[in-house]
């Protein structure tokens, strides 16, 4: 089969038809038009260019139908060829996420586009609902504001900002009652609340359990809380490389409760390995930390159940994450010991 001949198939059989054969579903609320988010136990594939795309978000693994297929089924390129060719005319019965908002390319930069929109504000709809329906304390909401990582979004949505290391805006994540994102052109980096030269490192999947840990912990001054959106993209990495690499630094994997979250865990803590700096895993009680800051402020009658515990598995020698000690810097001066600083949020794929 020459190349075009490969290119007319590739074009009959989208990702998507290989992964509902393979028993994948499509997680609708983690989806966009442009990302279509498939799960299948604790594996996921993101499936993009019109569905003639796919990379593995929790590995390197990325290409179009034919590596999908090497990818799933661990055959050579010729049996992955004629796998291919044997699903033509196959078409996907799973949903499909249709946003007629975005139909088109935004007309403004992300830049314009952040700077258009308003910082929320007390009784706003975004403000209601990070204190009412995610639960979160108003003065770690101002922080986070008075920071400049946070925009009202469309429907009472949030915005949380992705910024590099220089601090510049890639992108955003969205987070609302009905809907979950990140911006259309964007790109994931890092969500950071906190001083930026804190030496703990708190990472977490999403801006809303960032936000949600650093109340838990009555946001501590030693620590910079970082969100990756959900992703790793070469950037994320890139950004987590550049921060463990200072002297002092100590990384908490406060990734979810769950398998996705160990696979993000084991990737953050061989990441410090490598760098050679003190780590931990910091997991919440129940799936994430917003569910656990929602039990601590007494939903569902279950408040007093674990108030003060900050369970995790530990390096030897490590104090309890619930402890407010000062990090001590080289020379025995204690870190400021100012309340708070900074909190956020995101949304997928």
């Amino acid at each position: 089969m020459d190349k075009a001949e490969l290119e007319r198939l590739k074009d009959k059989v989208p990702c998507a038809a290989v992964l509902e054969r393979a028993g994948f579903a499509l997680d609708i609320k983690q989806s966009t038009r442009k990302a279509m988010k498939y799960r299948r136990d604790a594996a996921i594939i993101i499936v993009i260019h019109d569905g003639k795309g796919w990379f593995d978000p929790l590995g390197d693994d990325k290409g179009d139908v034919f590596r999908l297929v090497e990818h799933l089924e661990g055959v050579p390129f010729v049996e992955a060829m004629n796998d291919v060719a044997c699903l033509v005319g196959f078409v996907p019965s799973g949903p499909v996420r249709q946003r007629e908002s975005r139909d088109r390319e935004p007309d403004l930069s992300i830049s314009e586009r952040w700077q258009a929109r308003r910082k929320p504000w007390r009784g706003s709809a975004t403000w209601c609902y990070l204190t009412e329906a995610r639960h979160l304390p108003e003065h770690i909401i101002r922080v986070a504001v008075a920071a400049s990582v946070l925009c009202e979004g469309p429907h009472g949505s949030m915005w949380a900002a992705h910024v590099d290391a220089g601090g510049a805006l890639t992108g955003w994540e969205e987070r609302g009652p009905e809907w979950r994102g990140f911006a259309t052109g964007g790109a994931k980096v890092l969500f950071r609340l906190g001083r930026p030269g804190a030496l703990r490192l708190c990472v977490t999947e999403a801006a809303i359990d960032a936000m949600s840990l650093a109340a838990l912990e009555s946001f501590r001054a030693d620590t910079l809380y970082l969100s990756t959106g959900g992703g790793w993209s070469p950037a994320t990495d890139a950004a987590l490389r550049a921060l463990v690499a200072r002297l002092s630094v100590r990384l908490v994997a406060a990734t979810d409760n769950n398998r996705q979250g160990d696979i993000y865990a084991g990737r953050l803590l061989a990441l410090a390995g490598a760098a050679g700096c003190g780590c931990e895993r910091l997991r919440p009680v129940a799936d994430d930390w917003n569910a656990d800051l929602k039990t601590r402020i007494g939903e569902g009658g279950e408040g007093e159940k674990t108030e003060g515990r900050m369970p995790a598995v530990r390096l030897k020698g490590e104090a309890s994450p619930g402890s407010r000690r000062p990090l001590t810097r080289p020379g025995g001066e204690a870190a400021a010991g100012e309340g708070s600083r900074r909190a956020e949020e995101d949304g997928d794929p």
